[in-house]
């Protein structure tokens, strides 16, 4: 046991704000952090944490309003500072009011205790958010938020990483890497984990970045998503009944209704999921064509949930997609689901980032970065902004 505790104390300490339901913490930790402290304001989220990670875990997670979180709150001597701040004012599902809505703005409160931890402030900071940050009033956003990290000495590099490199589901994130030291690489401009439209980034002289030569990512996944549905009796009380699986088929377009015919007539068991959207002001389903699972969202954030369609030898069911399906498509398919309620667990991780995700990039680019394993640049002086 002595072995064990000294292992995990040799692990760089990490700080986990908008800790959710704790998936930035297993991926972080599964690459060789060790989270110190962490923080959110939703009870029903801490419930779900304290029951994956432990009542003796309670201690390191603040529950509040991180504007009410102090410095002296924080603990010192970390490496590292995560921050999957809330996504409701940038997501195309929100109302994009940006970095000054009152939930995405909770941004300059991390902001603000990173620049109050002075000469303790982490070596490395990650701000993970949805890639409407890219866009959000015209770009504005995004230089706002590199802006900030280069007035506290990071150097920022920008990546686009979906979590469909990993599972089957279609979930792209934007990964803000700020790193005291960057590392002195020269990769290829534009590449997978820059894409286009985040070149304007680099080529932006107000701002100091950096790119950080990286491995290729996984190539994005184009099936699996039938690999991952729970499975259960067909008379399960879950399925839909036969009025309600009728208004579903009613409510297809001519070319989704053609899809779902054909793959019901067809041998054998094909799963897909589908969305319930407005057309002309009429709520219809539309079913994905292929074996991925859209993006998880929550209710909070416009978008209905997802279902699960059924479809083979002759037979169609539907049904809404389980707390334990949410788990698997964000790469957390054992995550102690025993104390949560479905709804409690679907808005849970609808809002998280996909563990594998943060695993890939602590593995490949955070960890190193800590351990002084990339060639930093010579000069560290940041740009007058």
């Amino acid at each position: 046991m002595g072995n064990v505790t000294s292992i995990d104390a040799s692990r760089p300490r990490a700080l986990e704000f908008f800790a959710g339901i704790g998936l930035a913490r297993m991926g972080l930790e599964s690459a060789g952090f060790r989270v110190a402290w962490a923080n959110d304001y939703e009870p029903d989220k801490k419930a779900m944490y304290d029951a994956q990670f432990g009542e003796s875990d309670a201690q390191h997670f603040a529950l509040g309003d991180v504007g009410k979180v102090v410095v002296d709150d924080l603990p010192r001597d970390v490496s590292l500072a995560w921050a999957s701040s809330p996504c409701t004012d940038l997501s195309l599902a929100g109302n994009r009011a940006g970095l000054a809505g009152a939930q995405s703005g909770t941004f300059w409160h991390f902001i603000r205790l990173l620049d109050e931890l002075k000469d303790d402030r982490p070596e490395v900071v990650v701000l993970e958010n949805v890639i409407g940050l890219a866009t959000s009033h015209g770009g504005d956003d995004l230089a706002a938020a590199i802006r900030a990290f280069n007035n506290l000495g990071y150097s920022v590099d920008v990546l686009s990483i979906d979590a469909r490199r990993f599972v089957p589901q279609s979930r792209p994130r934007l990964f803000l890497v700020g790193a005291q030291n960057p590392p002195n690489d020269a990769p290829v401009p534009n590449s997978e984990l820059r894409p286009d439209w985040l070149q304007w980034v680099y080529g932006d002289e107000t701002l100091r970045t950096h790119r950080a030569a990286l491995p290729a990512p996984p190539a994005p996944k184009t099936e699996g998503f039938g690999n991952e549905v729970e499975q259960m009796p067909l008379d399960d009380e879950r399925w839909w009944d036969a009025d309600r699986t009728e208004s579903f088929v009613a409510s297809l377009s001519p070319t989704q209704l053609d899809r779902v015919a054909t793959m019901k007539r067809g041998t054998g068991v094909k799963y897909r999921t589908a969305y319930r959207r407005t057309r002309n002001g009429v709520p219809v389903w539309e079913v994905r064509a292929d074996d991925i699972s859209g993006c998880l969202r929550t209710a909070r954030g416009g978008s209905s949930k997802q279902a699960v369609v059924r479809m083979g030898n002759k037979r169609l069911q539907v049904r809404w997609m389980t707390p334990r399906e949410y788990a698997r498509l964000m790469g957390a398919g054992d995550y102690d689901l025993t104390a949560a309620r479905n709804n409690q667990a679907l808005f849970g991780f609808g809002d998280a980032v996909a563990v594998p995700a943060v695993a890939w990039l602590a593995e490949n680019y955070l960890l190193p970065l800590v351990n002084g394993e990339m060639k930093a640049q010579s000069t560290l002086s940041v740009k007058a902004v």
